[in-house]
């Protein structure tokens, strides 16, 4: 290993894990600590400074300050792609083709915008011209991550496993400087919603009711009584019939009696909800 130019004790480590988890629900790993030194050490650098507990103490001398949303988006892992986990978006297709009224859907971990996206893109082939009217609620705690979901930017290697249908449909070639990237069209961003929210706060600055829930591949990152809070919380802004969508990795069913499983990885209300 490289020799470190910055001081992380152990005691700076456990406080890390402490602040994560009370601001963001985050649960460290002991094996994270790498991680946590070689995402944080930027943090330090820009501030100019070397120990570890220097910057701890500044953060927590200023509870309202900005470095919190930096220090917050450094230990947050955004893995995601278009289409992910694609079981699920025939699932949501079936389930509003007969729909008259408006369909809303939320999607809880919008990370950099290829959920939200895929979610819009599954409407307009459901739906067609009713999709106009639909709105998909994309949020996320990170806000670097919503900046560049709202550009709607991709480099052509994350669009090019698509099928050339749908790239035609939903996205406009770069060229010139743009060249090797995508944009989603316009028709498609229109749709979306991007918003701040912290699963963690006491308010969500968002209404439902919903059709759908996505909130896939995030719950694994909260401990079993934060996941049941937050299944809780997302039962009233459902529809009697919606449906909420978990990453493979993750099983509600032993946490939460407000859901029951309904096919793979989908839970719908049940009736003591």
């Amino acid at each position: 290993m490289a020799e470190r130019d910055l001081v992380l004790t152990e005691k700076d480590f456990t406080r890390i894990r402490e602040l994560i988890y009370q601001r963001a629900g985050i649960v460290l790993a002991e094996h994270k600590r790498e991680m946590v030194y070689s995402r944080l050490a930027k943090r330090l650098r820009h501030h100019g400074l070397t120990h570890f507990s220097d910057y701890l103490a500044r953060l927590e001398r200023q509870p309202e300050a900005r470095e919190w949303e930096a220090f917050t988006n450094a230990l947050t892992t955004n893995l995601t792609a278009f289409f992910r986990e694609a079981h699920h978006f025939p699932l949501l297709s079936k389930h509003v083709a007969e729909r008259r009224d408006t369909v809303r859907v939320w999607s809880a971990a919008a990370s950099t915008g290829e959920e939200p996206y895929s979610i819009a893109m599954t409407l307009r082939e459901a739906l067609g011209s009713r999709a106009e009217q639909c709105k998909v609620v994309a949020t996320d705690i990170d806000s670097d991550a919503l900046n560049r979901a709202r550009d709607g930017i991709y480099a052509m290697d994350q669009v090019a496993k698509l099928d050339e249908g749908r790239i035609k449909r939903f996205f406009q070639k770069g060229s010139g400087r743009r060249a090797g990237f995508a944009r989603v069209r316009p028709e498609v961003a229109s749709m979306v919603e991007f918003k701040s929210l912290n699963l963690l706060a006491p308010g969500w600055p968002i209404e439902g009711p919903f059709d759908a829930i996505f909130c896939r591949n995030v719950m694994i990152y909260f401990d079993k009584t934060t996941q049941a809070k937050i299944l809780q919380r997302f039962a009233p802004l459902l529809k009697p019939d919606g449906l909420l969508f978990a990453g493979h990795s993750e099983n509600f069913s032993y946490i939460s009696d407000a859901f029951r499983l309904r096919g793979q990885t989908v839970y719908t209300l049940s009736p003591r909800a």
